[in-house]
């Protein structure tokens, strides 16, 4: 694989290079301290695990991070049935380096940039950037162009009243083991989006497929001022502009795991950040569509 050049720091849809989907019949693994062991050891649920069709494409590396323009349908990590085609496992066969660990997570059915690291003593240096909401995640997706809905709980605020975009949105969201929705429920909001429309925020050159949408669908930009789980999608759906695609909000859907037929229509579309190492400004841009 070609590698990019450390000085790179802005990287669109050119230049990149793509990584192999991940190898089903592969007979070994490598655990948490990067010993090799025996796939069939210690995944013995996932011999059947079906191949997810999509690339990753590695957009930056040096010898410090990887990141990468992940598409839908790709666990970032292992997670129940999926293994091997984790975008984790994939650059850990890839480049032969089990220390890779990603530095945030972003959802399966949601495409875009995600950030790994693969020199552990960098690990908590990264890894804290994203826990202390000092990285800046720009989201967009597609939603019903329609008045918004007033939420059964949390608050909804103008910020350019009486325009309604941008606003934000605050409530407090529980996301219970075990259970495919994330919820609200009344209490001290833990999560804040603000949401706004891709022409009053610049986002317009960083879309590589604006082309006109459907009557009634229209484009969101998407800023997420917390982390919590289904955050953006919880919130875009409790204001009645469901998510297009979406499986889970407002009400669950019958998917198949290998049904790659309907993406979630939701990308992690501009992340930009300080390097902490090298106190280089970063920005990636993904170029993951999204079509209706």
């Amino acid at each position: 694989m070609p590698r990019m050049s450390a000085a790179t720091c802005s990287v669109g849809a050119s230049g990149m290079a793509s990584l192999p989907h991940g190898r089903p019949d592969a007979q070994s693994g490598s655990d948490d301290a990067g010993t090799r062991v025996p796939q069939a050891r210690r995944h013995r649920w996932v011999t059947n695990e079906p191949e997810i069709p999509f690339r990753c494409i590695v957009l930056y590396e040096d010898e410090r991070i990887i990141v990468i323009d992940k598409p839908h349908f790709v666990p970032t990590t292992p997670r129940g049935m999926w293994y091997r085609q984790s975008a984790l496992i994939r650059l850990r066969e890839h480049y032969a380096e089990p220390q890779i660990t990603p530095a945030h997570r972003l959802d399966r059915l949601t495409a875009g940039i995600v950030v790994f690291v693969r020199d552990p003593a960098c690990r908590g240096a990264y890894q804290m950037l994203f826990q202390n909401h000092q990285a800046r995640k720009t989201y967009e997706c597609l939603a019903p162009a329609a008045p918004i809905t007033r939420p059964h709980t949390g608050t909804l605020t103008l910020l350019n009243a009486p325009a309604v975009f941008p606003l934000l949105r605050c409530s407090h969201i529980v996301k219970d083991r075990g259970r495919l929705q994330a919820y609200e429920v009344p209490g001290e909001p833990n999560a804040r989006t603000i949401i706004d429309l891709p022409a009053a925020c610049g986002m317009t050159d960083d879309t590589p497929d604006a082309t006109a949408l459907p009557a009634g669908i229209r484009r969101y930009v998407l800023h997420p001022v917390t982390g919590k789980t289904h955050q953006l999608r919880v919130h875009m759906s409790s204001i009645g502009l469901p998510i297009m695609g979406d499986p889970f909000y407002p009400t669950l859907k019958p998917c198949g795991t290998d049904d790659f037929s309907t993406p979630l229509q939701l990308v992690a579309r501009r992340l930009e950040f300080t390097d902490p190492v090298s106190g280089r400004d970063m920005v990636f841009v993904s170029s993951a569509p999204l079509r209706w």
